[in-house]
């Protein structure tokens, strides 16, 4: 299997053999797996190969010791104790698992719903879990048994019951922690429903947690309940149990001490295997997997070929193979964004007033700081806000649609198939869990109609489209065997899998390297230019801004503070922000001098809350007049744009520049504008 980047190629050898889960190769989790594993084996066949029965009694070797006869010894029956202890092992083995059940039954629902839903469930939830966390466990279960008698199955169940509170709280925790993570959000824009977001991605990267927990609860049930049957609450005599076999060897202490050991140990080494099992299990989680033993590698035949005077396979797609749906009819806006607010619930609003259009075929850049808002916006448009964030406000126009005010059902049927989103960070974009080719085929299939083999091949064209020659070799990869570049492609063709007429690319290069980042950006404009697709790009790096968008919205606290044609406002900003982050932009011009240092704005950006009701740059801003302190609408600027600035005329007249300001308030005074 081959794995290529546009500047390498390495060829990384198929491993066909099956390695033993890592837990697994632990002396901690041989032993507690293996032991289990022996137990329950003997226990469930003990009817087919135990020597004596269960009462059997051979009154001349009472309180016998372990010999050929009886390995364990015998009882102060005369009864066998090897056959006793691993007959009597199928019960609490069985109830055990049911109380682990339950509990993760009742858990792990209540935790993904408080986790999808925010508030609105966990409240509840949170409340019912306290009220069973605050219950007596031991009294009530002796209460249960007053009231239905000594049956296990009912007793184990309402400890399991009570035990789902203790689940629920651990497991609201992870789950909340799986879905931030980019890939469900991926999942969410390809339009899988909320049922199969948890069946497939949620649970399990929740799996290793819940294998830590079941193992620990499963040791406790087992105390539990050889506890109650210690005090009498256990099956009736003379049917064995170990929590009855060990309160009869205690009246015996004295006498026969031995009788006690047996099944006391055989007790022990359970409780003790389920914990080293989920020690063992826990202690994957927490180290690094490990390392594949390197192997030399050789350099694809033909790659160093291949890879000179290279163009992207989108550069390349015959006409006749480009959906006619992806072509643009005119050059009317795809998408009208008007008066957007996105706040929080029962809290300061995030965006406000924020308004953009893109037409078809071209690429919108949102640009500024961080916290300025930009994928807080992008992420409205298609409805995949935090939990406790939604859009108060505004419209959100797309072909005739206001998706702000779209059900998530609705949402659901655009996501993926009309505007598909590519996130920042392709490694984790990328669910681990799963193969290329399994998180390419899934969403085909759903979106096009087509079965498992033709899913495949159109999985390897988007896969050759954006630039992935050995495309067969990655899919069958898994997301950590790929580089920066190569999950990026990846999941740009994951984007390209319902055929979309809008991409939202958050942050597209960040994770990557300069020369790998160009050909990304070289990718998108290929995609663009062959496809007619419409592109959203949020970025606060302005190289990548003036190198793909043909379109600009600069953003600042919330606010869209000026948008027009790139070249206009890259060449001529208006807006004293947008002046700033150019003057504090590291690419310097061909032919421009390297300046001594670069300009910086003083500050940061403002939290929500103590956004001003004027400018909200003012505090930053070297231009700041007392007229700035009061609402300050958009001001025509540029071709089709516009500026948030009361000052733009006299900036403009005296052509002031940030890096002139930044020199000192004297110098600035000699411009003719007062600071």
């Amino acid at each position: 299997m081959s794995i290529n980047d546009a500047d390498h190629v390495v060829t990384v050898p198929a491993v066909h053999r099956r390695r033993l889960p890592a837990f697994l190769r632990s002396p901690g989790g041989v032993f507690g797996a293996g032991w289990l594993v022996l137990v329950i084996v003997l226990s469930f066949t003990a009817g087919f190969w135990r020597p004596y029965g269960i009462n059997e009694q051979d009154l001349a070797n009472r309180f016998a010791l372990p010999g050929a006869d009886h390995w364990l010894g015998t009882d102060e029956m005369g009864r066998d104790l090897l056959s006793r202890i691993l007959t009597a092992g199928a019960q609490p083995l069985l109830t055990s698992a049911l109380t682990v059940l339950v509990a993760f039954g009742l858990g792990i629902p209540m935790a993904l719903l408080a986790a999808e839903h925010g508030p609105r469930f966990e409240r509840w939830f949170s409340r019912l879990s306290e009220i069973l966390l605050a219950l007596p466990g031991m009294i009530i279960l002796l209460a249960v048994i007053g009231a239905v008698g000594v049956r296990l199955n009912i007793v184990m169940t309402v400890l399991g019951v009570m035990i789902s509170a203790a689940v629920y709280r651990v497991m609201l925790g992870v789950a909340k922690s799986v879905r931030q993570r980019l890939y469900v959000d991926a999942a969410r824009v390809n339009g899988l429903g909320s049922l199969r977001v948890n069946v497939k991605y949620v649970v399990p990267g929740m799996a290793t947690v819940m294998a830590v927990q079941a193992a620990q609860l499963f040791g406790i049930a087992i105390l539990i309940q050889s506890g109650l049957a210690f005090m009498g609450f256990g099956p009736p005599s003379p049917q064995p149990s170990w929590g009855g076999m060990i309160g009869d060897a205690s009246q015996q202490v004295y006498n026969a001490p031995w009788l006690m050991v047996p099944t006391g140990v055989v007790l022990a080494l359970t409780v003790v295997a389920a914990n080293a099992l989920a020690d063992a299990i826990a202690g994957q989680v927490a180290g690094e997997r490990p390392v594949a033993r390197r192997r030399r590698r050789k350099a694809t035949r033909g790659g160093a070929e291949a890879r000179e005077g290279e163009t992207f396979a989108a550069d390349t797609v015959p006409a006749d193979q480009v959906p006619a749906d992806t072509v643009p009819a005119d050059r009317a806006p795809v998408l009208d964004v008007r008066d957007l607010t996105v706040a929080v619930d029962d809290g300061p609003a995030t965006v406000t007033d924020v308004s953009f259009s893109l037409r078809a075929g071209r690429v919108l850049g949102l640009v500024g700081e961080s916290g300025c808002g930009k994928t807080m916006t992008a992420r409205a448009l298609i409805g995949l806000l935090p939990d406790g964030v939604a859009v108060s406000g505004g419209s959100i126009g797309w072909q005739g649609r206001d998706l702000a005010a779209l059900p998530e059902d609705g949402l659901r049927a655009i996501r993926g198939r009309e505007i598909a989103m590519i996130s920042q960070e392709p490694m984790v974009a990328l669910d681990p869990m799963f193969s290329v080719a399994y998180q390419l085929t899934v969403p085909i299939r759903r979106f096009r109609g087509v079965g498992r083999g033709e899913a495949r091949r159109i999985a390897a064209e988007l896969l050759n489209q954006v630039g992935i020659v050995d495309a067969e070799g990655v899919l069958r990869s898994y997301p950590h065997q790929l580089s920066g570049g190569m999950a990026q492609r990846v999941a740009i063709a994951l984007a390209l899998t319902g055929r979309p007429k809008l991409l939202i690319a958050d942050e597209p290069t960040t994770a990557l390297d300069v020369t790998v980042q160009a050909e990304i950006l070289s990718l998108l404009r290929a995609l663009v230019r062959d496809t007619g697709l419409s592109v959203l790009i949020v970025s606060h790096d302005l190289g990548v801004v003036a190198d793909i968008c043909d379109d600009i919205a600069v953003m600042y606290a919330g606010q869209v503070v000026e948008s027009g044609a790139a070249a206009a406002v890259l060449d001529d900003p208006r807006m004293p922000y947008t002046m700033a982050l150019l003057a504090a932009n590291p690419h310097v011009p061909e032919g421009q001098p390297v300046p001594e240092r670069l300009a910086c704005i003083p500050g940061t950006v403002p939290p929500p809350a103590d956004w001003p009701a004027g400018c909200r740059f003012a505090d930053r801003c070297r231009f700041a007049a007392p007229e700035c302190s009061a609402p300050i609408p958009l001001f025509s600027a540029h071709e089709s744009g516009s500026v948030r600035c009361v000052r733009v005329d006299e900036i403009d007249r005296t052509h002031l520049t940030w890096e002139a300001e930044s020199l000192g308030a004297e110098e600035a005074a000699d411009t003719g504008v007062s600071s």
